[in-house]
Protein backbone atom coordinates (compact mmCIF):
# COMPACT_ATOMS: atom_id res chain seq x y z
CA UNK A 1 0.00 0.00 0.00
CA UNK A 2 0.85 3.70 -1.12
CA UNK A 3 1.53 6.14 1.77
CA UNK A 4 2.01 9.61 1.07
CA UNK A 5 5.48 10.64 2.70
CA UNK A 6 6.34 14.17 4.17
CA UNK A 7 9.34 15.53 2.64
CA UNK A 8 12.21 15.82 4.82
CA UNK A 9 12.72 19.51 4.88
CA UNK A 10 8.82 19.66 5.79
CA UNK A 11 9.38 17.39 9.14
CA UNK A 12 12.39 20.05 9.98
CA UNK A 13 10.44 22.60 9.51
CA UNK A 14 7.56 20.99 11.70
CA UNK A 15 10.33 20.24 14.22
CA UNK A 16 11.20 23.91 14.23
CA UNK A 17 7.57 25.34 14.13
CA UNK A 18 7.23 23.01 17.18
CA UNK A 19 10.15 24.13 19.03
CA UNK A 20 9.08 27.57 18.51
CA UNK A 21 5.56 26.99 19.99
CA UNK A 22 6.88 25.09 22.80
CA UNK A 23 9.18 28.28 24.06
CA UNK A 24 12.61 26.65 23.12
CA UNK A 25 13.05 29.59 20.79
CA UNK A 26 11.62 32.97 21.68
CA UNK A 27 10.59 35.77 19.89
CA UNK A 28 13.15 37.96 18.99
CA UNK A 29 15.72 35.02 19.41
CA UNK A 30 17.72 34.28 16.28
CA UNK A 31 17.94 30.71 16.21
CA UNK A 32 21.19 28.76 15.26
CA UNK A 33 22.43 29.12 10.96
CA UNK A 34 22.29 26.55 8.60
CA UNK A 35 25.35 25.12 8.94
CA UNK A 36 24.52 24.56 12.56
CA UNK A 37 21.08 23.16 11.60
CA UNK A 38 22.32 21.11 8.74
CA UNK A 39 24.41 19.31 11.50
CA UNK A 40 22.09 18.83 14.14
CA UNK A 41 19.71 17.25 11.75
CA UNK A 42 22.38 15.57 10.08
CA UNK A 43 21.33 17.32 6.50
CA UNK A 44 22.13 18.87 3.99
CA UNK A 45 22.40 22.90 4.08
CA UNK A 46 20.36 23.00 1.15
CA UNK A 47 17.31 20.87 2.91
CA UNK A 48 17.54 23.64 5.57
CA UNK A 49 17.02 26.37 3.32
CA UNK A 50 13.65 24.58 2.11
CA UNK A 51 12.72 23.98 5.51
CA UNK A 52 13.39 27.89 6.65
CA UNK A 53 12.20 28.88 3.59
CA UNK A 54 8.67 27.44 4.41
CA UNK A 55 8.65 29.08 7.72
CA UNK A 56 9.18 32.30 6.07
CA UNK A 57 6.58 31.85 3.84
CA UNK A 58 3.79 31.17 7.16
CA UNK A 59 5.73 34.49 8.97
CA UNK A 60 7.41 32.43 11.50
CA UNK A 61 10.69 33.43 11.21
CA UNK A 62 12.58 36.18 8.94
CA UNK A 63 16.28 36.72 7.57
CA UNK A 64 17.41 39.66 7.44
CA UNK A 65 21.24 40.56 6.31
CA UNK A 66 23.46 40.36 9.34
CA UNK A 67 21.25 39.29 11.16
CA UNK A 68 20.17 35.52 10.69
CA UNK A 69 17.42 33.74 11.41
CA UNK A 70 15.17 35.56 13.58
CA UNK A 71 11.66 34.21 15.37
CA UNK A 72 8.80 36.14 14.12
CA UNK A 73 5.48 34.76 15.64
CA UNK A 74 4.65 32.42 17.96
CA UNK A 75 0.71 32.59 17.12
CA UNK A 76 1.96 31.22 13.16
CA UNK A 77 3.51 28.39 14.45
CA UNK A 78 0.74 27.20 16.22
CA UNK A 79 -1.30 27.92 13.35
CA UNK A 80 1.18 25.69 10.90
CA UNK A 81 1.45 23.00 13.22
CA UNK A 82 -1.76 22.27 13.73
CA UNK A 83 -2.59 21.64 10.05
CA UNK A 84 -0.01 18.35 11.13
CA UNK A 85 -1.89 17.96 14.39
CA UNK A 86 -3.44 14.33 13.78
CA UNK A 87 -0.86 13.05 11.33
CA UNK A 88 0.43 10.49 13.73
CA UNK A 89 -2.59 9.19 14.58
CA UNK A 90 -3.47 8.46 10.52
CA UNK A 91 -0.01 6.68 10.35
CA UNK A 92 -0.78 4.56 13.35
CA UNK A 93 -4.47 3.56 11.95
CA UNK A 94 -2.80 3.06 8.89
CA UNK A 95 -0.75 0.57 10.77
CA UNK A 96 -3.40 -0.79 12.32
CA UNK A 97 -5.19 -1.55 9.02
CA UNK A 98 -2.23 -3.16 7.21
CA UNK A 99 -1.59 -5.22 10.35
CA UNK A 100 -5.40 -6.43 10.34
CA UNK A 101 -5.30 -7.10 6.58
CA UNK A 102 -2.19 -9.04 6.63
CA UNK A 103 -3.60 -10.75 9.43
CA UNK A 104 -7.12 -11.57 7.42
CA UNK A 105 -5.33 -12.82 4.75
CA UNK A 106 -3.50 -15.12 7.17
CA UNK A 107 -6.28 -16.75 8.66
CA UNK A 108 -8.06 -17.32 4.92
CA UNK A 109 -5.46 -19.13 3.66
CA UNK A 110 -5.30 -21.50 6.70
CA UNK A 111 -8.99 -21.81 6.11
CA UNK A 112 -8.46 -22.68 2.91
CA UNK A 113 -5.62 -24.55 3.28
CA UNK A 114 -7.14 -26.99 5.84
CA UNK A 115 -10.35 -26.83 3.29
CA UNK A 116 -8.22 -28.56 0.46
CA UNK A 117 -6.43 -30.90 2.76
CA UNK A 118 -10.22 -32.11 3.36
CA UNK A 119 -11.01 -32.48 0.03
CA UNK A 120 -7.95 -34.35 -0.67
CA UNK A 121 -8.81 -36.96 1.93
CA UNK A 122 -12.46 -36.66 1.16
CA UNK A 123 -12.46 -39.47 -1.46
CA UNK A 124 -10.26 -42.26 0.90
CA UNK A 125 -12.26 -41.38 3.70
CA UNK A 126 -15.62 -40.91 2.76
CA UNK A 127 -16.79 -44.75 3.20
CA UNK A 128 -14.93 -44.87 6.54
CA UNK A 129 -15.57 -40.95 7.94
CA UNK A 130 -18.78 -39.58 8.05
CA UNK A 131 -17.69 -36.06 8.91
CA UNK A 132 -15.11 -36.25 5.30
CA UNK A 133 -17.53 -33.95 2.90
CA UNK A 134 -18.72 -35.09 -0.22
CA UNK A 135 -19.21 -32.62 -3.36
CA UNK A 136 -22.14 -32.89 -5.77
CA UNK A 137 -22.61 -29.88 -8.40
CA UNK A 138 -26.41 -28.37 -8.48
CA UNK A 139 -26.79 -28.63 -12.93
CA UNK A 140 -29.08 -26.88 -14.64
CA UNK A 141 -32.95 -28.18 -14.05
CA UNK A 142 -32.69 -28.63 -11.03
CA UNK A 143 -36.44 -27.73 -9.03
CA UNK A 144 -34.89 -27.01 -6.26
CA UNK A 145 -32.22 -23.84 -7.63
CA UNK A 146 -33.26 -20.44 -5.99
CA UNK A 147 -34.87 -22.62 -2.61
CA UNK A 148 -33.30 -22.11 0.85
CA UNK A 149 -31.44 -25.18 1.87
CA UNK A 150 -34.20 -25.09 5.02
CA UNK A 151 -37.13 -24.98 2.14
CA UNK A 152 -35.22 -28.22 0.70
CA UNK A 153 -35.84 -29.88 4.07
CA UNK A 154 -31.99 -30.87 3.08
CA UNK A 155 -31.24 -33.30 6.12
CA UNK A 156 -34.87 -34.76 6.29
CA UNK A 157 -34.54 -35.68 2.34
CA UNK A 158 -30.85 -36.96 1.99
CA UNK A 159 -29.90 -37.43 5.24
CA UNK A 160 -26.78 -35.04 4.63
CA UNK A 161 -25.80 -31.79 6.55
CA UNK A 162 -24.49 -29.16 3.83
CA UNK A 163 -21.33 -27.77 5.88
CA UNK A 164 -19.78 -25.62 2.66
CA UNK A 165 -20.64 -24.26 -0.99
CA UNK A 166 -18.44 -23.55 -3.55
CA UNK A 167 -19.85 -20.48 -5.83
CA UNK A 168 -17.32 -19.49 -8.63
CA UNK A 169 -14.26 -18.39 -6.98
CA UNK A 170 -16.29 -18.26 -3.68
CA UNK A 171 -16.03 -20.61 -0.56
CA UNK A 172 -19.04 -19.91 1.75
CA UNK A 173 -18.22 -21.71 4.89
CA UNK A 174 -21.05 -22.81 7.01
CA UNK A 175 -23.78 -21.24 5.00
CA UNK A 176 -26.70 -21.88 7.40
CA UNK A 177 -30.68 -22.94 6.76
CA UNK A 178 -30.80 -20.10 4.75
CA UNK A 179 -28.36 -20.03 2.07
CA UNK A 180 -30.12 -20.03 -1.20
CA UNK A 181 -28.68 -22.77 -3.66
CA UNK A 182 -27.83 -21.43 -7.00
CA UNK A 183 -27.35 -22.88 -10.40
CA UNK A 184 -23.08 -24.29 -10.20
CA UNK A 185 -23.34 -24.38 -6.73
CA UNK A 186 -21.19 -27.48 -5.42
CA UNK A 187 -22.11 -28.08 -1.88
CA UNK A 188 -19.96 -29.78 0.46
CA UNK A 189 -22.03 -32.48 2.27
CA UNK A 190 -21.16 -34.75 5.20
CA UNK A 191 -23.12 -37.96 6.31
CA UNK A 192 -23.22 -41.78 5.77
CA UNK A 193 -21.73 -44.02 2.54
CA UNK A 194 -24.98 -43.88 1.51
CA UNK A 195 -25.70 -40.06 1.39
CA UNK A 196 -23.89 -39.28 -1.93
CA UNK A 197 -26.28 -41.12 -4.02
CA UNK A 198 -29.02 -39.60 -1.83
CA UNK A 199 -28.14 -35.91 -2.28
CA UNK A 200 -27.04 -36.82 -6.38
CA UNK A 201 -31.06 -38.16 -6.91
CA UNK A 202 -32.54 -35.37 -4.60
CA UNK A 203 -30.85 -32.51 -7.08
CA UNK A 204 -31.62 -34.49 -9.92
CA UNK A 205 -35.56 -34.41 -9.02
Amino acid sequence: MQRAQIPTYERIAIDLANRIYDGKFKVGEKIHGRSTLASEYKVSPETVRRAIKILEDVEIVHSAKGSGIVISSRENAFKYISRFSNLASIKDLEKQMNSLITERERLDEKVFETLRKIMDYSGKLRHTNPLAPIEVEVYPGSIHIGKTISELKFWQNTGGTVIGMKRRDEMIISPGPYAQILEGDVLLVIGDEKTYDRVVHFLEE
